[in-house]
């Protein structure tokens, strides 16, 4: 780390571990921290600081304020957890520098079973004003929840299998609306009770924007043209659900079907008049997305001798997604469309079966046994005919993991071991006269598309060890040993080829291998009083890891070539003329999946204090994260997650409630190869709620965020180089809840 960053985080640390010595309100031994469980900890018992591993739970209050249109946002600022986005549209969580295949988001515990894994430019198909509670597992939590976990889990937790209902009718709402791109959101929720023992559940969301506004050029380096706008960043998105809940002194048993739809601009610079009058692209990408699920939940109190509990979740997944091209004529006037193309198509139709069982204490030690089926047939085609080229092979990958969790009281507090294996077999379907015929690589060589590929088989073990110790009665201290293993995901085993809307040309290696994980972490927390703080360091060992790495072109930037893998000189990239189209555009940047030896390591921290207490409280808040991802070779990783320092002040005054927060994320010098450097940029946002008692549950709320009108750019995203931040926002709203 800089000196210069060192210090910032140091002051931080010390200023947050300090505050009762700084005249902040001492303990209190009748304040209380409402307990909150982990739904997502298959004991189904334990609360945040009960657990070896690190967990962030955003709920109650906290959620109100964190309420935002993607999962990414949501949780962005969390010590650990960062954005990703490729646009407004797109927010995908970075726990601790990993992303993408190596984060499993899960809704009510089972994955979403959406194609997000499989690019930087697709969205996660959840939509997050379901939410009651996210819960967010730092680390590897592949012995919960597999291969796709090796970098954390967050579980989004809604009410439609919850088995707490009353006997009235319930229904709750949110509108919005934000200056900002004139952002309409709302939701409007049911909770009909038929019976004593059964409960109706329906939900309905919507958002609906413009382009949102930015401050600046929207692209690294232009100095002409459009301004102040993020063009192609509009959104449509719909979602709704009905499920059916019953339950009784046995246990409770749900079912439930879902939808979700959206439509969102991939941000490009565009403007189709002539050159010479502004224009620039002439062309732009727009993702459809829409998904299909049914789910089944079950829970049986004392379902067979030696059991206290059983839990059955199925969930079954029709999901599918176009990347369109809206191709303009040039014309003074802005041009006209000429043609609206589908240049990939995904599909995935996913089955996944979890079963928990909860046995009861065997010499003191209580745990679960588990077994998880997954099913999964996907394809990434072009459907203008397998001659276009594709981007990810056809293939059908089946997983059949076991896995246990054991926990032992002890006299100074926990201990927990556990261990999981799995089966993972991907079987890749012939591609057969693609006109993609290869790409030349770094040293020259030529590596042909093989038509043909052999089945994958895996076989990844994951062992964990840890403790929780007490330290008096407010504090703990958490370490924790954790062997993982994970075997790499069909797309990077088995992409050749031409990702259109992320703008990439993306080169999986069918020889890779599992990558192994050996991860140390030391925590340090105080859960209880009036000042509380949770501090975690973290040691990650990567055995061949896989990242996407680009090749630098020899003027510091990124190898492109055309839609069909030539470079510049080569192929139909050959005697083209400046500015010609078709296959003389070098429009993808090339990146191909490599493994070699990694390491990441780094702090995380949080603390909370109460400055004053009475009619008018003031709680002081600080957090910061700072995560390094390097190959062991010494060589940068692209995209982590730069250093962020955060404070913020929460107070109250009659019906009012306000909070205030500041962020600082730092400028990001460690960067991949052909990789730009990020700048820093400051983000100061702020919450306003009015709750007169004459409203009863309801609450207007008034949100302001970059305040300074930043034009940051996410140094962790695959898009910084394309669209900042979004500009100065507020968000005016109503939300409520009535019954129940």
């Amino acid at each position: 780390m800089h000196n210069q960053a060192r210090f910032p985080l140091a002051a931080a640390i010390a200023v947050a571990l300090a505050a009762p010595a700084l005249g902040f309100a001492q303990d209190d031994p009748e304040a209380v921290v409402d307990r909150i469980l982990v739904t997502a900890d298959p004991l189904g018992d334990r609360g945040p600081d009960e657990l070896v591993r690190p967990v962030s739970v955003v709920a109650g209050d906290e959620l109100e304020r964190r309420r935002a249109a993607t999962l990414g946002e949501v949780l962005d600022g969390l010590p650990g957890v960062a954005n990703s986005d490729f646009g407004p549209g797109v927010g995908r969580p970075v726990v601790r520098g990993l992303q993408g295949s190596r984060v499993q988001v899960l809704e009510d515990g089972m994955g979403t079973s959406d194609v997000s894994r499989e690019g930087a430019d697709h969205a996660i198909g959840i939509d997050p004003a379901r939410a009651e509670q996210v819960e967010v597992f730092r680390g590897p939590a592949t012995l919960l929840y597999g291969s796709g976990a090796a970098g954390g889990v967050v579980n989004v937790v809604t009410r439609r299998f919850a088995p707490e209902f009353s006997d009235d009718l319930r229904v709750d709402g949110r509108f919005s609306y934000g200056f900002n791109g004139n952002d309409k959101q709302g939701r409007l929720a049911l909770d009909a009770p038929l019976s004593t023992d059964f409960v109706l559940r329906a939900d309905y969301n919507i958002r609906r924007t413009d382009d949102f506004d930015i401050n600046g050029f929207q692209q690294v380096g232009q100095t002409e043209g459009n301004e102040d706008t993020l063009r192609i960043s509009s959104i449509d998105t719909d979602s709704a659900s009905l499920t059916g809940l019953f339950r009784g002194t046995w246990g409770h048993f749900g079912l439930g079907v879902s939808y979700w739809d959206t439509d969102y601009g991939i941000p490009e610079n565009f403007d189709a008049r002539p050159r010479d009058l502004g224009g620039q692209s002439d062309d732009f990408e727009r993702v459809f997305a829409d998904a299909l699920r049914f789910d089944l939940r079950g829970e049986w109190v004392e379902p067979m001798p030696g059991f206290s509990t059983a839990r059955l979740k199925m969930s079954y997944t029709d999901f599918e997604q176009d990347e369109v091209e809206f191709e303009f004529d040039r014309s003074p006037a802005g041009g006209f469309l000429d043609e609206r193309v589908v240049e990939a198509q995904f599909e995935n139709k996913e089955w996944d079966t979890r079963l928990e069982l909860v046995h009861d204490p065997i010499a003191d030690w209580r745990g679960v046994v588990g077994l998880q089926y997954t099913d999964r047939d996907f394809s990434a085609d072009d459907p203008r005919g397998a001659e276009r080229g594709f981007y990810v092979r056809p293939n059908v990958t089946r997983t059949l993991a076991g896995f246990v969790l054991e926990e032992l009281p002890t006299d100074f507090g926990r201990i927990e071991l556990g261990a999981r294996i799995e089966r993972v077999r991907s079987n890749p379907e012939d591609v057969i006269g693609s006109r993609v015929e290869g790409i030349t690589q770094a040293d020259g060589s030529f590596l042909p598309l093989p038509e043909r590929l052999d089945t994958k088989s895996f076989t990844p073990f994951s062992l964990s060890a840890g403790a929780v110790v007490d330290l008096g009665t407010d504090y703990h201290m958490r370490t924790v040993v954790t062997h993982a293993e994970r075997a790499p995901s069909p797309e990077q085993l088995f992409a050749f080829g031409r990702h259109a809307a992320a703008g990439t040309f993306e080169v999986g290696d069918p020889n890779l291998g599992k990558e192994a994980y050996t991860n140390f972490e030391l925590g340090f927390d105080r859960h209880a009083g009036p000042f509380r703080f949770d501090a975690t360091a973290f040691y990650n060992r990567v055995s061949d890891f896989t990242f996407l790495a680009s090749e630098d072109d020899g003027t510091g930037n990124p190898v492109g070539v055309n839609d069909i893998g030539n470079r510049a000189g080569e192929g139909a990239a050959a005697d083209c003329a400046p500015g010609a189209g078709g296959l003389c555009r070098l429009r993808n940047q090339l990146v191909v999946n490599q493994q070699a030896n990694a390491e990441f390591y780094g702090v995380e921290f949080s603390a909370i204090s109460q400055v004053a207490t009475g009619r008018i409280p003031l709680d002081f808040r600080v957090s910061g994260d700072y995560v390094r991802g390097k190959l062991r070779s010494g060589e940068n990783l692209p995209r982590i997650t730069p250093m962020r320092l955060g404070m913020g002040f929460d107070t109250r005054f009659a019906d009012w409630d306000l909070s205030i927060d500041f962020q600082r994320v730092f400028r990001q010098t460690n960067t991949g190869e052909a990789e730009s450097e990020t700048g820093s940029y400051n983000l100061v946002g702020f919450d306003l709620f009015w709750q007169p008692v004459l409203f009863g549950n309801a609450q207007l709320f008034l949100q302001g965020r970059n305040l300074l009108d930043e034009d940051g750019r996410r140094h962790q995203s695959f898009f910084k180089e394309d669209a900042p931040i979004i500009g100065r926002s507020f968000t005016t709203g109503l939300r409520f809840q009535y019954g129940g």
